[in-house]
């Protein structure tokens, strides 16, 4: 093997560090659900009204990912990363220190903007430092993360939470943020001087028509398989017939199989990342499909739910390079815009899915939601393929002498990633 060859297959260590952060920050999103009526009794509100901290957790990415990065545009990443982290540990000391659900409730907001700001900066350090034929593999790499967060993190999390407190897991995520921040201060480089992309450039990626379509690609297809996991409970207790001493096991396997999706899809999606969306996309679609009757089998349902996680989170690792490179002149931007749709999804299926509980379809209605949602996510994704298509066969593109295939704007062939836009 050549040394050429040797270096590209290496990934950079501080790809490995980001994706211990992302696990800490996915870790806090998704832990409230494993300890919501303890919260919800301690700050003497109703379960349903306690709720509002995860909706105001994707809320807040939403809307804060984009703004936090253009405001901190001229900042260091390295230096954006630490600041999110304190931010992060901030939130959750205001919140654990805090008897008020309102604090509490605005202490989730804060910690949500950290959030948001860390995973789309860390998104572009990452694939900037793996180059752009390995920026796929490194978005794989750390957001296996999030997929160790399911995994072991929200289950880890939640045990502590009964052990000692809500509280106690929130001054854990505080003291776990710090020394994060501590290490990524040690560990990644400061950047050398350039000129960074003034607002206009930045906000310009809005106008790329290409990088919507990805977008709403992102938000449908994540919200296609997050409306059966966030519901997957009442599907495996009352019509696949598990006790609910079970369920976290299978979760557990969800959780494995999201670990393996995301790397194997960032491997893929650094040659044919359109096609890899594409393929995951469909792969989810029939795996949704297959849960809806084969549901009332032991076997058949834990085989399902390890691949659900295998194909619907293995989008985490390819959306945002797809994304960067369409939007290339403002790479933060379009990282921040894709954490923002991912949430989009999620926030959107959280409603449409449960009002499907009380219908006459009962808990297979969020598995057909998650259907129709998938289906409709590959409406975008198809027409990307027909753009790429006509302009690789553009006679113009022939007539020129240039090559479409090697066009910094094909994304199955030219990653022309963050590395060489300014990230």
């Amino acid at each position: 093997m050549s040394p050429l060859r040797e270096k590209s297959t290496k990934l950079p260590f501080i790809v490995v560090l980001l994706a211990l952060g992302t696990f800490l920050m996915v870790t806090s999103e998704f832990i409230i659900a494993g300890i919501l009526p303890e919260m919800a009794s301690d700050l003497d509100v109703s379960v349903s009204q306690a709720g509002l901290l995860i909706t105001a957790f994707a809320v807040g990415q939403i809307v804060g990912a984009p703004a936090i990065s253009v405001a901190t545009r001229r900042l260091p990443k390295r230096s954006t990363l630490i600041l999110a982290l304190a931010v992060f540990a901030v939130g959750h000391v205001i919140a654990a220190l805090s008897s008020s659900f309102t604090i509490v409730l605005t202490a989730r907001v804060i910690t949500a903007l950290a959030t948001g700001t860390f995973v789309a900066v860390a998104s572009v350090v990452a694939t900037s430092a793996a180059g752009s034929a390995s920026a796929s593999r490194a978005m794989g790499v750390m957001m296996s993360g999030m997929s160790l967060a399911i995994v072991a993190g929200v289950p880890l999390g939640s045990f502590v939470g009964q052990s000692i407190g809500w509280r106690g897991t929130f001054w854990a995520l505080a003291a776990l943020a710090v020394v994060a921040s501590l290490i990524i201060g040690r560990f990644i480089p400061a950047e050398e001087h350039r000129e960074e992309p003034s607002a206009s450039s930045q906000f310009g990626v809005v106008r790329q028509g290409r990088l919507w379509l990805v977008l709403a690609a992102t938000a449908l297809v994540t919200g296609g398989f997050m409306a059966t996991y966030s519901y997957i409970s009442p599907l495996l207790t009352e019509r696949t017939g598990l006790s609910e001493e079970v369920v976290p096991l299978v979760l557990v396997g969800f959780g494995i199989g999201a670990l393996l999706g995301t790397n194997i899809t960032g491997r893929l999606g650094d040659r044919k990342p359109l096609a890899t969306f594409i393929t995951t996309s469909v792969a989810s679609a029939l795996v949704l499909l297959l849960l809806i009757p084969l549901s009332t089998s032991v076997v058949p349902t834990i085989v399902l739910v390890f691949l659900l996680g295998l194909t619907g989170l293995g989008i985490t690792s390819i959306a945002t390079p797809l994304a960067v490179r369409f939007g290339h002149s403002g790479p933060a931007l379009a990282a921040a815009l894709t954490v923002s749709a991912f949430n989009v999804g999620i926030a959107l299926v959280s409603w449409l899915a449960g009002k499907t509980l009380d219908s006459s379809l009962g808990v297979t209605g969020p598995e057909i939601v998650g259907v129709v949602m998938v289906g409709l996510g590959l409406i975008p994704l198809l027409i990307l393929a027909a753009i790429r298509a006509t302009r690789t066969d553009s006679p113009k593109a022939s007539l020129s002498g240039q090559d479409e295939e090697n066009s910094p704007d094909d994304p199955e062939t030219s990653p022309a990633l963050v590395a060489g836009a300014g990230a």
